[in-house]
């Protein structure tokens, strides 16, 4: 027998309700429902979806809880999932499903936290901020005024500095979040699917641990790609984790790669002391719109970064303390090499095919827009997914999937996602670019306006990039933006809040915009849809 806790119910005709309804779930047998005491007992079969049961509750507009039906036997009648890994997207759907009164396994293999809080976003962004403070104190648009120094760099201080943050936010925002909650039991080990019912951990003390689950999340991240180049294998090169743990600064790095992490650590290094050359197959930033990767490779060489387009490596040495590089455009000599060429799924060892879950390119688990895969039992979501390899996106998705594994129905848009690159100046992007509007068969009119145009950039002396608007054709309905400035991050979520409402250009001209913000660039590309931005007074309305 099951119990179900029910909230919300108020008067016998809602039990009626409730026990019709729960008659409808394939494999329940018997229901009795009683308001007085808030609870249904259900007789079903061993196979019986209980996520169908919550959901036949929820959908009437009460909220279900599995409880006991004995004491002590709580555990074998809560709703139990387990969840594999433990950074954004597992940590979302962990507090999310105990909210929604699940009991959760927790299984991760190494660090808590995952790849953001302990080898990404958080040490790559505090060593972006300390490179950009070394390269202000030599070098400024106000070194007329202010006396400009070349700082001393302590690297092994800067990462003292940078792993004690780290530590702290793991602490705060994941590590205690597990502690002491009796709906949460965390295993270290490493686990891979029995079959489309159970875990198999191979616990990290010794030793193995059968985990049977009602679902389960699949939140494993993904690992940086090393591609296959001759010589690369066995060869002291950086991958991005060592880079940012490394407590030294090359005299000269090269750097394979030309997207998000290769170009953020290749300015950093290079602003506390690298000579960096950065070799791209295509060009910076290739996915994007060409401007972008223009504006950065401009900005670039201004900085002394090398930058070698349409260049592929063939061959890596690595002899007496140095790397040698063959291309064929000749060789290139560096003191350390950083391989930063992508990131590839953690699905390999996790033997989902026993569970017949089903994978996409490069081993990505396939999804649906509630994060189901092709087991319905199995759920999936973060960078071991094609989702986008955004914490943010990542985090949304866990929420989402533990909702639909204690019955709900959610799913996840991604039409209005913002994201940066934290370059200086940043590059932020937000909906379609003309060519992603053309492949999706839209007609579109763009605009582009200078950073020269913005009062804010005029203010700094810093009027490097642009930003572009990109509306359909004949609605004006904002489609997309795409923007290369100073903090362009911060701007970039007013774009994202535009689109999501279907506001035209017009509208979006229309709105106040505080002065001298670098938000009021949008206002201002906005603007010229319809008039000539020069000749527009400061704060023209």
């Amino acid at each position: 027998m099951i119990e179900i806790k029910i909230d919300g119910m108020t008067c016998t005709s809602c039990a009626t309700d409730v026990k019709n309804a729960l008659e409808q779930v394939r494999g329940v047998s018997k229901v009795s429902v009683s308001y007085p005491e808030n609870r249904a007992q259900v007789l079903a079969q061993a196979d019986a979806d209980r996520g169908q049961m919550l959901a036949a509750i929820t959908g009437l507009g009460y909220r279900g809880a599995f409880g006991d039906t004995a004491a002590g036997n709580e555990s074998r009648t809560r709703l139990h999932i387990a969840i594999i890994g433990s950074g954004g997207a597992a940590m979302a759907a962990m507090l999310k499903a105990v909210e929604q009164g699940a009991h959760v396994t927790l299984i991760e293999r190494g660090t808590i936290g995952g790849t953001c809080v302990n080898v990404g976003c958080v040490p790559s962004k505090i060593m972006i901020r300390a490179a950009h403070v070394a390269h202000l104190r030599q070098t400024s648009p106000f070194d007329d005024g202010i006396a400009a120094a070349r700082p001393a760099i302590d690297r092994r201080r800067l990462l003292a500095q940078q792993q004690a943050r780290v530590d702290e936010l793991r602490h705060a925002k994941y590590e205690s979040s597990l502690d002491g909650n009796p709906a949460i039991t965390v295993l270290r080990g490493e686990a891979r699917f029995k079959d489309g019912r159970s875990l198999l951990v191979s616990l990290n003390g010794g030793g193995e641990r059968l985990v049977p689950f009602d679902r389960c999340l699949v939140a494993t991240g993904a690992s940086p790609a090393v591609p296959p180049i001759p010589g690369l294998h066995g060869s002291p090169y950086w991958n991005s984790t060592e880079a940012l743990a490394s407590d030294t600064i090359p005299a000269r790095l090269a750097v394979i790669g030309a997207s998000v992490v290769a170009l953020e650590l290749a300015q950093a290094f290079a602003r506390l002391g690298s000579k960096v050359t950065i070799l791209a197959r295509s060009t910076l930033l290739s996915h994007e719109d060409p401007a972008i990767g223009e504006a950065i490779k401009a900005v670039f060489l201004v900085e002394g970064i090398e930058v070698r387009e349409h260049t592929q490596v063939s061959q890596v040495a690595h002899l007496c303390g140095e790397f040698m590089l063959t291309t064929r455009h000749g060789e290139l000599y560096a003191d350390q090499l950083l391989v930063a060429s992508g990131r590839v799924p953690n699905t390999r060892g996790l033997a989902l095919q026993a569970a017949g879950v089903a994978l996409g390119a490069q081993g990505a688990i396939v999804i649906d827009k509630g994060m189901r895969t092709s087991n319905r039992h199995i759920y999936a979501a973060g960078d071991c997914t094609d989702q986008p390899q955004f914490v943010y996106v990542a985090a949304a998705a866990g929420t989402r999937a533990a909702i639909n594994m204690t019955g709900g129905e959610a799913a996840l848009d991604l039409t209005a996602m913002p994201g940066v690159v934290f370059t200086d100046p940043q590059v932020a992007t937000v909906g379609h670019s003309e060519a992603d509007a053309r492949r999706a068969g839209i007609d579109t009119d763009s605009r582009t306006l200078a950073l020269e145009h913005v009062p804010r950039a005029l203010a700094n002396f810093d009027t490097r990039g642009f930003i572009k608007l990109v509306v359909e054709q004949g609605s004006g309905r904002l489609m997309g933006v795409q923007a290369v400035a100073p903090e362009a991050g911060e701007l970039i979520q007013t774009a994202a809040l535009a689109i999501r409402a279907r506001m035209t250009a017009q509208e979006l001209a229309d709105q106040l915009f505080p002065y001298l913000t670098m938000v009021e660039g949008l206002k201002l590309a906005a603007q010229t849809f319809s008039k000539d931005v020069a000749q527009l007074s400061c704060c023209a309305g």
